[in-house]
């Protein structure tokens, strides 16, 4: 059952944003939840320049096959011109909530 479900990282500069964001994504059963996480500090190089900046993260936790329409998905509503948003595996865990991420997620991976 692990090779279907993952968690997506998401992060964000607006705590609030992201919430809202999260919350839309389990409404549309893109993912069954959402952990977010605020503030977080995040040190990055962007265009030449070394930022430091209060951001906030959402670990979603969703099928694999769902995760190209999130990227889509965070990619056209998201503030920053490239957003954080990485999948990783989920290598073991309860099989009882490995089974709910599958119940409430849309069985079928809709088009990016």
């Amino acid at each position: 059952m692990t090779e279907k479900v993952c968690e997506v990282i998401i992060t964000a500069p607006d705590a609030e944003w992201l919430a809202q964001f999260t919350r839309s994504l389990v409404e549309d059963r893109l993912c069954a939840c959402g952990h977010n996480m605020t503030p977080i500090r995040t040190v990055y190089r962007w265009q030449g320049v070394v930022h430091d900046e209060a951001e906030a993260r959402v670990a979603l936790h969703t099928r694999r096959a769902l995760v190209p329409e999130i990227i889509s998905r965070t990619n056209r509503e998201h503030p920053f011109e490239v957003p954080c948003v990485i999948a990783l595996p989920i290598t073991e865990g309860n099989p009882a909530y490995l089974r709910w991420i599958l119940d409430e997620t849309n069985p079928a991976a809709p088009p990016a």
